[in-house]
């Protein structure tokens, strides 16, 4: 039985880049792991992300670098509207605005520091 999940995301600044998630998409963090800081794990509600840096600036390569409008993580929400309000409220950088999209999700993507894209989508129809 799978209990849960965490992405992992490779960052330039892994400080740096954990403020902004803490700051603009509202997620807490207790610590960094490494001297100089190098990994951390970011906790909203029941989900968590992982962030490691890497020394080599050209290895962050976000997903939509490869394949056009690809995330790096999707997640799902109970109340997407509350959610863009939010992190429109939080000064988020907003990848693209809410919209309703034809595989039956309301959503909105975030990009964060490192150009790594986040959508949040609510089901709303099967």
């Amino acid at each position: 039985m799978i209990t849960s999940s965490a992405p992992v995301l490779l960052v330039r600044d892994v400080v740096k880049a954990a403020e902004y998630y803490r700051d603009k998409l509202g997620f807490t963090y207790d610590r960094f792991w490494n001297e100089p800081p190098s990994f951390v794990i970011l906790h909203r509600d029941n989900c968590a992300v992982m962030l490691q840096r890497v020394e080599d600036p050209t290895k962050v390569v976000p997903n939509w670098t490869i394949v056009s409008n690809m995330w790096d993580i999707y997640f799902w929400v109970d109340d997407v509207d509350a959610m863009y309000a939010e992190m429109g409220e939080r000064g988020a950088t907003i990848d693209y605005t809410l919209c309703t999209q034809p595989y039956g999700c309301r959503e909105f993507g975030v990009q964060d520091l490192d150009g790594h894209d986040i959508a949040f989508g609510q089901i709303i129809s099967p």
